[in-house]
């Protein structure tokens, strides 16, 4: 079986084992410098390589070419083009040109832009990224690319974060040279743990809320959820086995190092998790992989929902980022041996805890989703304060390091710096908290309040962004000094003392937290609403036009585009709920009652004074939810029909949360009732046992 992985593992990649073997020498050492320096590419080595790309896709029986890239909608998109090119003589070759290779002009009117472009500006460009592997999917070849105007904004997503990884990387740089160490570059890491459901297809099919929304808009509570706990990391059933087998055999086909796979808690949840890589083409790699598990399970007569919260009373799905940054050689944040590398270390970690609490609130605005909304702080995912768990050991350090005093760990090692260093951070030495967004777990940190349906070039633009500014700041503030371990290690005081408040190791889901935090001034946006207002923060914009990542404009038209999203999201559920309730469940219910009531009327006509207590207890109370879905229902298309019409895209938004988001959920607690009172045979929507414990 080995043989056969290894065989399996990038086959489907023109990765750099492809290129040293089939591209000239010559052509490979430029390639080469453009991926690791950042070098540009001459046309003629472009040339070479795409007509040796060409070759190699049409051998893995490509017959089109697409560039792939990351639009605001936060999914990808792809145009394809043939190889084919016909000859008069009618004939046909098949022709790829480095330019072709380069750059792309697909049509941008139609996607999310916030006002960067109208209508009837409808050209964009895709421009190559060469760090991340070009591959073959569905016998296209797939090159990875980013997206811009014809006036040069960036249009998606992963534009704004090569240029986070470049800003990180320099100023990383900057700050190890004042470390004795010069290296050409330095990369941040992600490893994204997707989690998901699997349900059978039978169902899926029946459930219009769930083919058009992502999740339940109706249903009620199952008498059994996930109070046993037993689904978590469980025996896998056969069929979601063979669903992990054959995705696994597809993503090691393109190169995705799939590593672990497990039943979650809640019953029909499973994970994924990869082995962390480079950020963009981790991201590439977790886009890929939500990709193949909705086309795979379909081959098993399953359905993957990536939905951040697909069923109420059962935990949701994340997508824990594990992000570190680290050099050819050295993970930066890892504490090291000796006592001026643990100085490093302390350094880059009081980067991050200021870059973390100074930027919260961009950072928010990251995992700010409409599905996200319903699985942040429902002690499943954490609340929507962010603060950073650093464990019991390494807040001893830091203690130690604020007030001067020695460190009272398993070594003690005094430096002349004025504070206290540990020579050996133990890793793994505390329990996991669970309930931090943002955890320090050895040598990385699990930012864990991203949701499951997301992309997650936007979360890791920011941190890389705002870790820079924070690295930049100690350069300038070090890099004059005459006894630079001084001045670094007062800086690391300082700036520990100054952040502290975002550090908190403890239940993050307790009300004295909630109370705590406000305290510390903490920011605690629960909604999309409310988080998205820091897009338009000036010491946001600021930050991002300082690194050349987003300009203003970039910013503030990202704001648009997200109320815009959310708004329509909403819409969507709403309309959705209303179509169900009024075609679906009130039949379903007036239909059952009639039977009932046929039911008392025989009864009472074959035996004379016979009770029908039952029968009538049956009928008030589904006469009396009905009434209430009814009317609900109304207000439910009162009020969804008014908040459309207003045309301020920020009030519109709040409008959907203040106003629509109750009427929806006043409309499913009736019909919840209801679903609870009518004979499954003519409830018309597979209920949650049925969705969640199918027995193949």
């Amino acid at each position: 079986m080995a043989a056969t992985v290894m065989e399996l593992y990038g086959s489907k990649v023109f990765n750099e084992h492809e290129m040293r073997e089939r591209l000239p020498s010559s052509t490979y050492k430029s390639l080469k410098a453009t991926i690791e320096k950042g070098q540009p590419l001459d046309l003629e080595v472009a040339n070479v390589v795409a007509s040796v790309m060409k070759r190699w896709a049409i051998e893995q029986g490509a017959t089109h070419y697409t560039h792939w890239f990351q639009p605001l909608t936060g999914i990808t998109s792809e145009k394809h083009d043939g190889f084919v090119s016909p000859q008069p003589d009618g004939t046909a070759i098949m022709e790829f040109s480095g330019k072709e290779l380069i750059k792309g002009e697909p049509d941008a009117s139609s996607f999310p832009s916030g006002g960067l472009r109208a209508t009837a500006e409808a050209r964009g460009y895709t421009a190559w990224d060469p760090t991340s592997y070009a591959f073959v999917k569905d016998d296209v070849l797939c090159i990875p690319t980013a997206f811009c105007s014809y006036t040069g904004e960036a249009l998606d997503k992963k534009t704004p974060l090569l240029r986070s990884m470049q800003a990180i990387s320099d100023q990383a740089c900057k700050v190890l040279h004042l470390f004795g160490k010069d290296v050409p570059r330095v990369a941040t890491t992600v490893g994204p743990e997707q989690e998901y459901f699997l349900i059978r297809k039978e169902d899926y099919e029946k459930r219009l809320d769930i083919v058009l929304t992502g999740r339940t808009l109706f249903g009620s509570a199952p008498s059994k959820g996930q109070e046993l706990e037993e689904h978590y990391f469980g025996t896998i059933r056969p069929i979601v086995s063979d669903f992990m087998k054959e995705l696994d055999e597809e993503l090691w086909k393109l190169g995705i190092p799939a590593k672990t796979k497990h039943n979650e808690v809640a019953p029909a949840q499973h994970e994924l998790a990869p082995i962390y890589d480079t950020t963009n083409v981790a991201i590439d790699h977790n886009l890929l992989t939500m990709e193949m598990m909705k086309k795979i399970a379909l081959k098993h007569g399953l359905v993957c929902l990536q939905h951040e919260k697909p069923f109420e009373g059962v935990n949701g799905s994340g997508k824990h980022n594990n992000w570190s940054i680290s050099t050819a050689d050295e993970n930066l944040l890892d504490p090291g041996d000796t006592p001026m590398e643990n100085l490093q270390f302390m350094v880059f970690l009081s980067a991050v805890v200021k870059a973390v609490d100074e930027y919260a609130d961009l950072l928010r605005t990251s995992v700010a989703t409409p599905g996200n909304d319903h699985r942040l702080g429902a002690n499943e995912a954490p609340p929507a304060i962010i603060s950073i768990f650093v464990g019991e050991e390494l807040e001893a350090v830091i203690d130690a390091v604020c007030t001067d005093s020695p460190y009272a760990g398993p070594v003690k090692m005094k430096m002349d710096l004025g504070v206290d260093v540990l020579p050996k951070f133990s890793k793994d030495t505390t329990d996991r908290n669970r309930t931090s967004p943002f955890a320090f777990t050895g040598n990385k940190f699990e930012f864990r309040m991203p949701g499951s349906a997301e992309n997650l070039s936007d979360a890791n633009t920011i941190l890389n962004t705002a870790v820079a500014k924070e690295l930049k700041e100690f350069t300038e503030e070090t890099s004059g000094a005459a006894d630079f371990e001084c001045a670094a290690a007062a800086w690391v005081k300082k700036t520990l003392n100054d952040h502290r408040r975002v550090i908190f190791n403890g239940n993050g889901y307790s009300e004295a937290w909630e109370a705590e935090a406000e305290r510390r001034g903490l920011p605690n946006r629960k909604c999309t609403p409310d988080a998205m207002i820091a897009l338009k923060d000036p010491k946001n914009i600021a930050l991002m036009e300082e690194f050349g990542v987003l300009t203003k404009t970039e910013m503030l038209s990202r704001y648009e585009v997200e109320m815009e999203h959310y708004s329509k999201i909403i819409n969507i559920e709403a309309r959705t709920m209303l179509k169900i309730a009024n075609k679906q469940l009130i039949p379903a219910a007036t239909s059952y009652m009639g039977e009932v009531a046929n039911t008392a009327a025989a009864k009472a006509a074959a035996v004379e004074g016979i009770s029908t207590k039952a029968e009538t207890k049956v009928l008030q109370a589904l006469s009396h939810y009905t009434d209430e879905m009814s009317d609900a229902a109304d207000e439910l298309k009162e009020v969804t029909d008014k908040v459309c019409a207003l045309e301020d895209e920020s009030a519109k938004a709040h409008a959907f949360h203040d106003e629509v988001l109750p009427a929806m959920a006043r409309l499913r607690a009736a019909a919840d009732v209801a679903e609870e009172l009518v004979d499954e045979e003519y409830w018309p929507l597979p209920c949650y046992s049925r969705m969640l414990f199918y027995t193949e």
